[in-house]
């Protein structure tokens, strides 16, 4: 049988080992909203531990299988059902025999409405762009599907591909959802713009050192079809406020 990524992350849930916590909690980071408030811990320091455990695997799967969309709440009481059962050793039945009988049924659904999902969100990105155009004259669409909007003009050098750029940059989905910006954190970053997404190549290469412009980047020159981990959904379009301060 044939198994896709979403079922292998459910059969390889447990085998994440301890070094995984630190990168998760990295990427994790970059799509943390303000609806996390300060506050204390639900366990005590002894205790947290485990629960930081629980924390490192739902983010681990449910980043791989996007399952907060893909599933309704009954759905997703009986995945719960079927991780603690398998967990704890209560299961009735032989966790392999349940994946060969039924996890082609499961990849069916899953590819069924992972596909649905992407078309939606690719529609609501068609839609923001066209919005995007008619609001904002000086804005411009490339053959490549690109929108580039002059903010502030730059008088210096246009990076290419084989440059070192330093910029800052504040990143939205469509909604307005923060999911990473280098002015919250208050330190530019430096990178080959060789090594980074389509529409960053694209639209860096259209700037002038010490400018300032917004990107709106269609998912084919993003992130396409798989997203990004839990912080840039499938299919999504990105829009990014970028500020070039140095070409080297």
């Amino acid at each position: 049988m044939k198994v896709s990524k979403v079922t292998m992350a459910l059969i390889s849930l447990l085998s994440t080992r301890a070094g995984a916590f630190t990168s998760v909690a990295r990427r994790s980071a970059v799509s943390t909203t303000a609806r996390f408030m300060s506050g204390p811990m639900p366990y005590d320091d002894d205790k947290m531990p485990f629960y930081a455990l629980g924390t490192n695997l739902a983010l681990q799967v449910g980043g791989q299988g996007n399952f907060k969309t893909l599933l309704d709440d009954k759905e997703l009481e009986i995945v719960l059902e079927a991780f603690c059962e398998n967990l704890r050793g209560t299961n009735a039945q032989d966790p392999r025999a349940v994946l060969t009988t039924y996890g082609q049924e499961l990849n069916k659904i899953l590819g069924e409405r992972t596909a649905g999902i992407v078309e939606r969100v690719k529609k609501d990105g068609d839609d923001y762009i066209k919005n995007f155009l008619d609001c904002n004259d000086e804005a411009v669409q490339t053959a490549s599907g690109l929108v580039y909007y002059p903010m502030v003009e730059g008088t210096g050098a246009s990076p290419t591909l084989s440059n070192q750029v330093e910029v800052h940059y504040h990143g939205t989905l469509t909604d307005g959802t923060v999911f990473d910006s280098s002015v919250e954190r208050g330190q530019t970053i430096s990178f080959a713009l060789g090594g980074v997404i389509k529409g960053w190549q694209e639209g860096l290469a259209m700037m002038k050192e010490g400018g300032k412009a917004t990107l709106v980047i269609p998912s084919d020159l993003a992130y396409g079809d798989g997203g990004s981990g839990d912080a840039i959904p499938p299919g999504a379009t990105l829009k990014f406020e970028v500020e070039l301060f140095k070409v080297q």
